[in-house]
């Protein structure tokens, strides 16, 4: 699978450029209040932390070390009620395109940057950016729903297709004038592959990170939906940090109590909230983690890698990255009878080191 890509968005003044260069690294100025015609979308790509693959490339001493990417795209700030006139067209195109939203609600306190509503209410943004996106999933089923209704009276595509496609859109209105996003009820996954044609974002997974001042502690407060985790992060402080030299980064967490970046907790996070799983290649030339969604198969797995792999698939050799160290590479692996030989239906979990055997 490509790269997972993860959208950041929220009100103005939510400090979502704040929380963008503390999960990237980066630099771009943070503070001023975005005018509401103003749509600007910044990415970034990262590393996925991976503490896995440093024994892995000690054991195999390999040209090069490859860890699995994923992209953060700071999407520029969002103005209360926009739902009700239709999201920008960038916003739409954007968040087309991503695996995962991060909704970041503002509970730190700052003169220098008045929360534009007047007052910092972190559950109260919470509230009304769920609302945006519910409002505009709701007008975009409503629009669809006519149509086909429309096409139900003129005739022409087969009968019972459209009455199924009306019965889906009609759950889905149901859903979303009971104040809920999509992702809060299960559809089978014909179901989602029709409803993902037309963007409907309240279908994307989403976290909310809690965006806290220096030292502040997460308040009181509950997610829009059960579907929607929630963490804090003290988004400034993690910026200075995610900005120091790694030699100086870990005496600076040490100093602040805090036993792990926020880029590492909230990448963790995602991957799953959003059922992720990692696997490994290995060898002289190369060690590598790669992505998958779990539940996925050698034949995913393969494909993954080249798409070669699988077009030529024979069988994998599947092991734990742990028994492979332990035993000390393959080879003791192969005359131990450690390896697992699968098919291309054979599972691939989250740690296993896959080697495919292919012919083309």
């Amino acid at each position: 699978m490509p790269p997972m890509r993860l959208g950041i968005i929220g009100f103005e003044a939510s400090g979502k450029t704040t929380i963008f260069n503390a999960l990237t690294r980066g630099k771009l100025p943070t503070g001023a209040l975005e005018g509401s015609g103003r749509m600007e979308v910044h990415s970034a790509a990262v590393d996925v932390p991976e503490p896995r693959l440093t024994p892995l490339a000690e054991l195999y001493q390999p040209k090069k070390t490859t860890y699995a990417k994923v992209t953060f795209a700071d999407i520029g700030g969002l103005a209360v009620g926009a739902g009700q006139e239709g999201l920008p067209g960038a916003l739409l195109n954007t968040l087309s395109q991503v695996d995962g939203l991060l909704f970041v609600v503002r509970a730190f306190e700052s003169e220098a940057v008045p929360h534009p509503l007047g007052a910092v209410d972190p559950q109260q943004d919470l509230k009304a950016l769920s609302e945006e996106f519910v409002l505009h999933d709701m007008i975009t089923v409503e629009r669809r729903l006519e149509r086909l209704q429309e096409e139900r009276e003129r005739g022409g595509r087969d009968r019972g297709t459209v009455e199924r496609e009306i019965d889906l859109f009609q759950r889905a209105l149901g859903v979303l004038e009971a104040e809920q996003p999509l992702r809060s009820i299960e559809f089978s996954g014909a179901e989602c592959s029709a409803l993902k044609g037309f963007g409907l974002l309240t279908l994307t997974p989403a976290l909310v990170l809690v965006n806290l001042g220096e030292r502040q502690e997460m308040p009181p407060m509950a997610a829009a939906s059960e579907d929607l985790p929630l963490m804090g992060l003290q988004g400034e402080l993690e910026m200075e940090i995610a900005q120091l030299e790694p030699e100086e980064e870990g005496a600076f967490l040490q100093e602040y109590g805090i036993a792990e970046p926020g880029r590492e907790r909230v990448i963790r996070a995602c991957y799953e909230h959003l059922g992720l799983i990692s696997f490994f290649t290995v060898g002289e030339d190369e060690v590598r983690a790669w992505t998958l969604p779990a539940g996925s198969t050698c034949l995913d797995a393969a494909g993954t890698i080249h798409t070669d792999l699988a077009r030529g698939f024979i069988r994998a050799e599947v092991i734990p990255w742990d028994v492979l160290l332990d035993l000390g590479g393959f080879s003791e692996a192969r005359k131990q009878g450690k390896l697992r030989l699968e098919g291309k239906e054979g599972p691939v979990a989250d740690g296993d080191i896959v080697h495919v055997r292919f012919n083309i």
